[in-house]
């Protein structure tokens, strides 16, 4: 199995220095803010975050 430019036996040996360096305590930390910086850069993307900022801009408008 290939996933790009890595063939699986080198993705298992960069995720075995991950676990390494970074510990197994800490490895749902980093994949959970990897997870949420990558939901944020799809959603500034495609234009998500500024349909957003609309939606509560005008929230705030018809609040008031």
């Amino acid at each position: 199995m290939v996933f790009g430019p890595f063939s699986s036996t080198e993705l298992l040996i960069i995720l075995f220095i991950i676990l390494i360096l970074f510990g197994a305590s800490r490895l749902p930390q980093l994949a959970r803010a990897l997870g949420e910086s990558m939901r944020e850069f799809r959603k500034a993307v495609s234009g998500e975050y500024e349909r957003e900022e609309k939606k509560e801009e005008h929230r705030s408008q018809t609040k008031s």
